[in-house]
């Protein structure tokens, strides 16, 4: 037995005898209200002695993610002793900064912070996730959608540590003003709803746009989108194409068929995702169509906009205790689709409810580094990083983006009682969020190796159609085109094998 196993066996047998220990000493110094109960709490973190050991940590520019990064890694050295070393990274950079040393044969860091979607690629490199952890209080917690990200087939290769998908947020305070609802009903002869379609998004959208309605003297706008081609729109795309082009009644494959591997992105469903997302760019805000995420965020988080849809983000800085529209926002599912392609029969199906194809988007997630001697203590610091305590605190700061995804997270009494929410808000918010769980027709992104160079190939595609330089026909042809020759280049066999798991999770095998 080598040195790092026996390391590694004695953490996580001490782990499992120190689970949910009782609360004594005060921990408050390390800006949380108080310690709570769980396996790695901060007590059972205190219990620990890696003096004279050092962590090698790499993950996100501050704020998002590397801040809670860099904050948890030093309590964790304060707690224990040890030297951690945390390396923080442009978004832009981080796949290949991680990536190379595997490659090279390196042994650069012991915990990875990174996007979810890079499994495919980086799953070779990985520490499975010992039983201890999985067993810790924390872990049982994690909901169903974010333990299927964290797998590879069967195994635990990555660490939940936040839970992202894509939902609708709104103005619930402009929905509900009668003054809104009239002007809404005068431009387009039927009552303002919550949008249940696309469509409907974009005729709201479309109304609310350009004009003073909070009041402010100054313009605001129906919608922001993530639509700067090399800032995550391919996530926004992929929202708005879900419901026209994921037919529940058709399984083997969303991205690709995945008995051909032929590529799906220039069927008739994703090319009517995309002439929506055309049309709905008429009506932004100037230079909405390089609004990144931080620009979505704020724009909605700021009260400039009606509505946006993408990760937590937005809805959180509208939660802000100093937010002008505290309390005045509201969840609800992405809009879906009342037609929907089936690549089998070759028609448009009808549904007279519409569509909902949920998509369980990337996100942040955490590993060991199979080649890491310090397996014992990156086990150690993911599980404190994520304790009980730690993630009430983090899911309350916007820019951490740390974001639900576990079952207490869904209970509406954390966010009336403990941050102060409305009730009917909390109550939108927890439903939409949970909701997703229970779906039998989700997306997740296309977890295959090159992931990279699928998505870049897609947003420059889209990114074309929304700028007028093709149809979106057209671009999402070239797309596929592409598509083929990364297939080709990474091969058919491994690409088909890797997106097998990814079918698996969307047709609930």
């Amino acid at each position: 037995m080598t040195l790092k196993t026996l390391l590694l066996t004695a953490s996580t047998l001490a782990l499992a005898a120190a689970a949910a220990p009782a609360m004594a000493a005060d921990y408050s110094r390390f800006g949380i209200p108080a310690d709570l109960p769980g396996t790695c709490s901060y007590e059972a973190i205190d219990a620990k002695d890696y003096s004279g050991r050092t962590l090698n940590i790499i993950t996100h520019a501050i704020p998002v993610i590397g801040e809670p990064t860099a904050l948890h890694a030093k309590q964790f050295e304060e707690l224990t002793g040890a030297k951690v070393s945390v390396v923080h990274v442009p978004f832009g950079d981080l796949f290949q900064r991680i990536l190379i040393p595997f490659q090279t044969g390196q042994n650069a860091y012991d915990v990875l912070f990174y996007g979810s979607l890079w499994i495919g690629d980086l799953n070779p490199f990985l520490a499975p996730v010992p039983d201890a952890y999985r067993d810790s209080t924390g872990m049982k917690d994690v909901t169903r959608n974010y333990t299927d990200v964290a797998k590879w087939g069967d195994q635990m290769v990555q660490y939940p540590i936040d839970g992202d998908r894509h939902y609708l947020k709104y103005r619930a305070d402009m929905f509900e003003n009668p003054e809104m609802q009239a002007k809404f009903k005068e431009a387009t002869g039927r009552d303002l709803t919550v949008p249940a379609t696309w469509e409907e998004y974009n005729e709201v959208a479309k109304v609310f746009s350009g004009w003073d309605w909070d009041g402010d003297g100054n313009p605001n706008f129906g919608s922001a989108e993530v639509a700067k081609r090399d800032d995550l729109m391919f996530s926004a795309f992929i929202s708005r194409a879900a419901p026209y082009a994921k037919n529940p009644n058709v399984k083997g494959g969303f991205f690709f068929d995945l008995e051909t591997m032929e590529p799906l992105i220039n069927s008739p469903g994703f090319v009517r995702g995309l002439e929506l997302f055309v049309a709905a760019s008429k009506d932004w805000a100037p230079g909405g169509a390089n609004f990144g995420l931080g620009d979505e965020i704020f724009a909605f988080g700021g009260g400039q906009s009606l509505m946006s849809y993408s990760w937590d983000d937005a809805f959180v800085q509208a939660q802000q205790a100093d937010s002008p529209i505290r309390n005045k926002v509201a969840a609800a599912p992405l809009p879906g689709a009342r037609e929907v392609w089936n690549r089998t029969t070759k028609q448009w199906d009808k549904f007279e409810e519409p569509n909902r194809a949920p998509y369980i988007t990337w996100g942040w997630t955490s590993a060991v580094s199979a080649k890491s001697n310090n397996q014992d203590m990156a086990f150690d610091y993911l599980c404190f990083f994520s304790n009980e305590a730690n993630t009430l605190s983090d899911l309350q700061v916007g820019r951490f983006g740390v974001n639900p995804y576990r079952t207490s997270h869904f209970d509406p009494a954390l966010w009336t009682d403990k941050l102060g929410w409305d009730a009917d808000l909390a109550k939108s918010y927890v439903e939409t969020l949970s909701g997703m769980d229970t779906s039998q027709n989700r997306v997740f992104d296309l977890r295959v190796p090159g992931v990279n160079q699928f998505m870049t190939s897609m947003a420059t595609g889209v990114a074309s159609a929304i700028a007028g330089q093709a149809t979106p026909q057209a671009a999402l042809d070239q797309v596929a085109k592409e598509w083929k020759d990364i297939v080709d280049r990474i091969g058919v066999d491994k690409v088909r094998e890797a997106y097998a798991r990814v079918v698996a999770l969307e047709d609930n095998q």
